[in-house]
């Protein structure tokens, strides 16, 4: 069922449908009877398809500023007029199941009539009567947003902010194919949290975020934050901080995070090494960067000189595939199946956390917003002139060499996942001696861990030399850390 237009006078809230063909009912001996089935012909709010890959251009177009306090509330007005309307398409699908199947009516016959009926009329009113206040609502705080000064638009608070990157990390994807102003645009920031717009040079390293965090994840403005200890350890580099929407597939972030990069390598030409730092997704979209900036051939990508992922879900996540077999049994109950639709909330970029599918070619010859299944999955190896060090956790305090350590790793992304280690072609081949793991930490905390800054500073400030006084990582043995220990151990 499409989305109904705005409408133009309260007749047409009235009005009564078209009389459909009476062929319609010919099928009716080939209904399947699952009112899943007649839910995933509904074109949902949480079901659109994810936007598509398109012309440069176009995807260039979500690139831009931050948002604004007045882009809030116009953004809050329209989503709160989507999820209303979603919410009463499921609840007219469990009331129409509820009342047909009992009398052996739930057939295609049966739903036509249903939709003519005065039940299904009210359910469509109440659909138009939303899209007509929250359009009109919308519009009217757009216009508002125009015609004031652009120079004197409040900027968000913090709090405000994270509440947007985390409704971004939900539903990011349906943000920006309805043209929501709560779309997170993809830009850099300085340590001070303002946009970047100073003129750079020599070496720079960008902290990329995770899934429903922001820049501000990081606290860059603290002294003891790891873009604080990068700094102090060395005083002549910038570290910089990347804002994305992270409900977006991550091979488009990936174009994207692409072109951002050389667009500051085109504007900055003294920059002379480029390292990226990405916690969980962060560095999912930082590796979809290199493969599409090598396969663009950008010139950004001869300045790479460090690739560090602190528990990236390289071949996936178990929390998103727990969730997926969930909600495929919960579609398979009868009266339950609509709402297994609630499931379709989370967005692009969640679903391809579930194997760590960073290109293209694993979600886009598909209908709808999936993924290719793990064995079909396009292998993705890093550059060879790029050293890459990855860091697993485990919430065990103390070494247990055993499957059930393994597999709990940091509560969401399995030990080998996050240090890349595959049986197959999918492995990342990463030297032991740039693979660390550190106990007694949770995924979140990877982010403040003293130990685990203190090992990310130590792998860039070697910056692959041997004789940094750091140890010979490319040829040393892999990483254990133990909580209590004041020094990383090797």
């Amino acid at each position: 069922m499409p989305n109904p237009k705005p409408l133009d006078t309260i007749h047409d809230l009235f009005a009564s449908p078209k009389r459909e063909s009476d062929a319609s009912s010919d099928s009716s001996t080939h209904f399947q009877g699952d009112v899943y089935e007649q839910l995933a012909q509904l074109e949902y709010i949480y079901v659109d398809k994810t936007v598509r890959l398109m012309s440069d251009d176009n995807r260039g177009t979500i690139l831009g500023k931050p948002i604004s306090i007045v882009d809030f509330f116009e953004g809050l007005a329209q989503l709160a007029t989507m999820g209303v309307v979603e919410v009463t398409d499921i609840v007219e699908a469990i009331h129409r199941e509820i009342i047909l199947r009992p009398l052996g009516r739930f057939n295609e016959k049966s739903l036509t009539k249903w939709q003519r009926g005065i039940t299904g009329r009210i359910y469509g009113t109440v659909r138009n009567a939303m899209f007509l206040v929250g359009n009109n609502l919308a519009s009217g705080l757009h216009l508002y947003n125009n015609m004031r000064n652009q120079k004197h638009t409040q900027p968000l608070p913090k709090n405000l902010k994270r509440l947007v990157n985390i409704l971004n990390g939900v539903m990011g994807d349906h943000l920006v194919n309805h043209d929501n102003p709560l779309a997170v645009s993809m830009v850099l920031y300085n340590r001070r949290c303002h946009l970047q717009h100073d003129e750079l040079s020599g070496r720079i390293i960008i902290l990329c975020h995770g899934l429903c965090m922001s820049h501000l994840s990081w606290y860059p403005s603290e002294s003891d934050s790891l873009g604080a200890r990068i700094i102090h350890s060395q005083p002549t580099s910038t570290v910089l901080y990347l804002n994305y929407n992270t409900g977006r597939r991550i091979s488009i972030n990936g174009h994207d995070f692409s072109k951002v990069l050389q667009d500051l390598v085109d504007n900055n030409p003294d920059i002379s090494q480029i390292d990226l730092v990405g916690h969980s997704m962060g560095g999912l979209v930082a590796r979809s960067a290199l493969f599409y900036g090598k396969q663009q051939g950008f010139n950004w990508m001869k300045r790479v000189g460090n690739l560090v992922t602190l528990g990236s879900p390289h071949h996936g996540a178990s929390l998103e595939r727990i969730g997926n077999f969930v909600q495929d049994r919960i579609a398979k109950l009868p009266f339950a199946g609509s709402l297994a639709k609630l499931g379709d909330l989370r967005s692009a970029g969640i679903i391809d956390l579930r194997y760590g599918s960073i290109r293209d070619a694993d979600w886009q010859s598909l209908e709808g917003r999936s993924v290719l299944p793990a064995e079909f999955r396009h292998p993705t190896r890093l550059p060879l002139h790029v050293r890459a060090y990855f860091v697993a956790a485990t919430l065990v305090e103390a070494h247990y060499d055993s499957k059930a350590t393994s597999l709990l790793g940091d509560g969401l992304v399995t030990i080998e996942s996050a240090l890349g280690e595959h049986a197959g072609e999918h492995t990342l081949s990463v030297p032991e001696g740039h693979k660390a793991v550190f106990y007694g930490v949770s995924h979140y905390k990877l982010l403040y861990n003293d130990r685990v800054q203190q090992q990310v500073v130590a792998w860039l400030l070697c910056n692959g030399r041997s004789d940094a006084g750091y140890g010979d990582y490319e040829f040393g043995p892999r990483i254990h850390s133990y909580p209590n220990n004041l020094e990383v151990t090797i």
